[in-house]
Order: structure tokens, then C-alpha cells, then sequence
């Protein structure tokens, strides 16, 4: 780790001259996740390798009600590649309890990237509606179940 965190600083570090527009920090991982939790808007962009993204990713996806809420992008200069935070959740598939909201708002992004922003909108704002109608799955503390839920998306888009 000494030397693929070594690797990534010196990286880093020399993108960030070349940007002097920018105010570079550098923070171990551990003060990063103490920032997040007691003053998140200190920080605008986390760069980092993927161990300590994911640590911090699950840590922010905590912060503002758990993994099953928030998208995620990885986006490079050639490729993109949307999914929830989370991941595929293998160990509940087919049990009915997931929260899709993670994934419908990576495909929410997606469309964004896409320059799809009226289709974008138009979803976004049937998830609104269905947390405004307080409909929530199980792990919201509320009882619509997978397809319960992801009806009354579909449902709010017509």
C-alpha cells in the first residue's frame, strides 16, 4: 500500500500543478471519513484509489441513508460505466427487498451523460414523487417490496 498510495500522491500531485485553479489537500483516509461525517461540504472532490473510494463511498452512502440510495459513475475519457454504489447484491437476489433506487438513479446519470436530460428529469422526478408519496422499501423502514416500488416508478412516469 506504501507504494501504490505513494504512486497515486505523486500522481496527484503533479496534475495539480498543472490546474493551479484548484486547492489540492492532501488527507489520509481516516481523516477524510472524520471530515465527511462531522463537515461534508469541506469537501468538493475525493481522489483516490479504488480501497479507500469504496471505504469512503459506503461511509457518504451511510451518511444520507444507505447504500440502496446512491449512484454511482465511474466516467473516463472513452467509457463510462453506471451502477449503484453498492454494487449487484447477489447474497438477496430474488427475495424482494432490494432498493432500486441506487440503480434507477445511476440510470438517471447515465442519461445525463447522455445529454438525455428531459428522459432524466422525467425519472428523476417519478422517484421524488413515489418518496413523497411515502412509499419506501423495507430497508427505509417502510413495506413496499421491490416490485411494489419500482411499479409506482413506472406508474409516476405515465
Amino acid at each position: 500500500m506504501k507504494l501504490s498510495d505513494g504512486l497515486l500522491l505523486d500522481c496527484f500531485r503533479k496534475v495539480a500543478q498543472r490546474h493551479p485553479t484548484i486547492e489540492p489537500a492532501e488527507v489520509i483516509v481516516d481523516a477524510c471519513a472524520m471530515q465527511m461525517v462531522r463537515s461534508a461540504n469541506r469537501l468538493d472532490v475525493i481522489v483516490t484509489e479504488n480501497l479507500y473510494g469504496d471505504i469512503l463511498s459506503d461511509l457518504g452512502a451511510g451518511l444520507v441513508g444507505g447504500l440502496w440510495i446512491v449512484p454511482g459513475a465511474n466516467i473516463g475519457e472513452d467509457a463510462a460505466v453506471f451502477e449503484a454504489v453498492h454494487g449487484s447484491a447477489p447474497d438477496i437476489a430474488g427475495q424482494g427487498i432490494a432498493n432500486p433506487t441506487a440503480v434507477v438513479q445511476s440510470g438517471v446519470m447515465m442519461l445525463r451523460h447522455l445529454g438525455e436530460m428531459d428522459a432524466a428529469a422525467r425519472v428523476e422526478r417519478a422517484v421524488l414523487d413515489v418518496y413523497a408519496r411515502n412509499i419506501k422499501t423495507g430497508d427505509l423502514g417502510g413495506t413496499a417490496n421491490t416490485e411494489t416500488f419500482t411499479r409506482a416508478i413506472c406508474d409516476a412516469m405515465k
